[in-house]
């Protein structure tokens, strides 16, 4: 599989990103991963990793490049200290509004890949990616056809930048994964989210995972959940299959 390392220019800098690669020669689908708020560290490209072996193409940028470089977090570590102080200032350079902008630059980076399939792209995010990864499905109708988050929160917030705000312009086909242990994400909020998809007619599919923990797809995690991780592969890569290789199905690879 290969993994390049790149530079994508965007109106605030240059954003370092990662891409991911099937094996073999051909074009495949985009995907964009939005990484959670404990930025760009090796349990997140093994995740992206994972993804580009089903068939895709996975630009995975690092969201905090207006921070400047640093070194990758130990999760463990981080949470053992107080975490607000060193991420605080971290997650405070990006957010939903800036994710959208920058993703316009994603896409035209990807645009001019020879190895993506030309059509639509997919998104996919964690914890603070979340978010992202809705939002760029509400900015970017005609570019995002299908959009996950997996224990995003803050979702159906009274924030302005609120993803479920764009329901209405969503195209996409949305899948929601929350946790039943999330205050960043609680049933009412689910509810919210839920009731504006609806509303909207947004084709999606919003579950609560019983038993998860925010952040229980991420394997570098001490509440990291292995059976509840495998379903949250399956469901993604399901999605998508249907939205980004039609009716035929790409291999699933295993951890």
């Amino acid at each position: 599989m290969a993994h390049e390392h790149v530079s994508i220019r965007t109106a605030d800098g240059a954003c370092p990103a990662h891409v991911l690669t099937p094996d073999g020669d051909g074009s495949w689908p985009a995907v964009i991963f939005y990484m959670d708020g404990l930025g760009i560290r090796p349990a997140v490209v093994e995740m992206a990793q994972r993804l580009a072996g089903g068939g895709y193409v996975v630009l995975l940028p690092d969201m905090f490049y207006r921070f400047g470089p640093y070194e990758p977090l130990v999760p463990t570590v981080v949470f053992q200290q107080d975490f607000h102080a060193i991420l605080g200032p971290m997650m405070a350079t990006t957010d939903n509004a800036r994710a959208a902008r920058d993703t316009r630059f994603f896409l035209d980076y990807l645009d001019t890949r020879a190895d993506v399939k030309a059509g639509k792209a997919g998104t996919t995010g964690y914890c603070m990616g979340g978010g992202m990864s809705l939002t760029a499905a509400g900015v970017f109708p005609d570019r995002v056809a299908a959009a996950a988050s997996f224990h995003g929160g803050n979702l159906a917030s009274d924030s302005p930048q609120s993803p479920h705000l764009l329901a209405p312009q969503m195209r996409a086909e949305v899948y929601v994964a929350g946790a039943d242990n999330d205050h960043s994400y609680p049933p009412e909020m689910a509810a919210r989210l839920e009731t504006a998809l609806t509303d909207a007619g947004v084709r999606r599919r919003c579950e609560t995972y019983e038993g998860a923990a925010h952040g229980w797809m991420m394997p570098d995690f001490a509440v990291y959940d292995e059976i509840a991780a495998e379903r949250g592969w399956r469901e993604l890569f399901a999605l998508f299959a249907r939205n980004l290789h039609g009716a035929s199905l790409p291999p699933q690879p295993s951890a």
